[in-house]
């Protein structure tokens, strides 16, 4: 027998109609079972993880990139920079090429593109070549563009009845591991010889693409699902920002924020950290940042594998992760002097970010239907990347004109995400299943 049942999309508005078989599932492929549906999850997450590292891991041998190749500080950090704008750039184009053809199909051959990329970049520094590497790493910022948002598109695709909220909590919290982890391998790499991060980072890539290409089975597309015109495609995203974008924006926004003020105060810590009285670098600062992150990771998967598609509970869970946020953030701006509080409301702080970002990704991928999916999640993506490219720089311009005024500022912005989700996101009972 069949009956039929309403989805509603995160905006609050009435979804379509789902025809699904008595006790059955109403998605386009059966849900994974027991250890099955973790391998899936742990392929699915090894995405961001490698995306993370193509930054992070570089970030320890910076200051030997300045001496062996002779550049300065502002040529070095255009190797972090260069990647992450490239990234965002190509981002949306990505999204919408998943959209048109297939998530995998755009998912390998970036992966594929990261890693040649990356095989060139450690080339370039064996050759001490600045203009090769700078060029590989713009390459691989293409590559990076069609990894991480696209499988939270994927994600959305083949999950739905809170699997699909498991499972972007998991990709969440492999970001975050990643960030914990990656400085850490750069440095322990760098004593083998100091390029050696460029030339492991290719094997991370091609693990990841083993796992995508024989774990995962992407759901076949209906016949109602096959792609548009570019024009009625484009149509299509023009009306679903008119119906949703209030809240969509905003919710992009809170996200970007997010990550914005989490790496702006793991860098102010960082410089900290390296400067006297303490002078803690390599490994050991490695090890020190990873406290702060520990929190985001464990607090986002925990967040995800408890929201389900329970809309209520993610507003009640936003709110409270950016409140967090701006009093953990308040309180530096007066106790930044003591590195043990710092440390402390740091953590905080990515404990609220850890409440937050699995509660926008589940309402953001499940905002809309899986032929526009790609595009959203990719601008969100572009929004976020942006968010983490920027917020060192910035912080480091503001806190060479006061400690306070920066935390002061930070703890006003996370204000300011926290009215727009009070005033402009508000999700349904049953959210994040368009």
């Amino acid at each position: 027998m069949k009956h039929t049942t309403k989805s509603r999309g995160a905006a609050g508005n009435s979804g379509k109609v789902r025809t699904t078989e008595s006790g059955g599932s109403s998605k386009s492929q059966p849900k994974g079972k027991g250890g099955s549906k973790w391998l899936e999850y742990t392929a699915l997450a090894t995405v961001p993880l490698v995306l993370v590292l193509g930054n992070s891991m570089l970030v320890p041998i910076l200051p030997d990139m300045e001496r062996k190749l002779q550049i300065s500080t502002f040529q070095a950090s255009l190797i972090i920079t260069l990647f992450s704008v490239a990234a965002g750039l190509i981002i949306p184009v990505s999204g919408y090429l998943s959209d048109r053809y297939s998530r995998k199909a755009v998912i390998l051959p970036s992966l594929a593109l990261y890693g040649i990329a990356g095989i060139g970049a450690g080339i370039a520094a064996v050759m001490h070549s600045y203009s090769f590497l700078i060029a590989a790493r713009a390459l691989q910022g293409i590559g990076a563009a069609g990894t991480s948002s696209i499988a939270m598109a994927l994600v959305g695709d083949k999950y739905k009845d809170g699997e699909e909220s498991e499972a972007l909590g998991l990709i969440e919290a492999s970001n975050g591991a990643g960030k914990v982890v990656s400085p850490i391998i750069g440095s322990l790499l760098a004593l083998i010889v100091w390029y050696a991060p460029l030339f492991a980072f290719p094997v991370f890539c091609a693990g990841s693409f083993a796992a995508m290409l024989f774990l995962i089975k992407e759901p076949s597309k209906e016949g109602k699902e096959q792609a548009l015109p570019i024009k009625q495609y484009v149509k299509d995203i023009g009306k679903l920002y008119r119906e949703k974008g209030r809240w969509l924006i905003g919710a992009f926004i809170s996200g970007s924020l997010g990550l914005f003020i989490l790496f702006g105060v793991l860098f102010r810590l960082s410089d900290l950290l390296e400067k006297a009285p303490y002078n803690i670098d390599g490994v050991a600062k490695g090890g020190i940042l990873a406290i702060p992150l520990l929190f985001l990771v464990i607090t986002a998967y925990i967040t995800g594998h408890k929201i389900k598609n329970n809309g209520p509970l993610m507003r009640v869970l936003m709110i409270v992760g950016l409140g967090v946020m701006s009093v953990a953030l308040a309180a530096a701006a007066f106790f930044h002097k003591n590195i043990y509080f710092l440390i402390g409301f740091a953590a905080l702080s990515s404990l609220g970010t850890g409440l937050l970002l699995p509660c926008l990704n589940t309402l953001i991928t499940g905002s809309v239907d899986r032929q526009h999916r790609g595009m959203v999640t990719s601008l969100y993506s572009s929004l976020r990347f942006f968010g983490v490219a920027f917020g060192p720089p910035l912080f480091g311009w503001i806190a060479g004109k006061s400690d306070m005024l920066l935390y002061g500022i930070v703890s006003g912005l996370s204000v300011g995400a926290l009215l727009i989700i009070v005033f402009l996101v508000h999700p349904p009972k049953q959210a994040g299943d368009a």
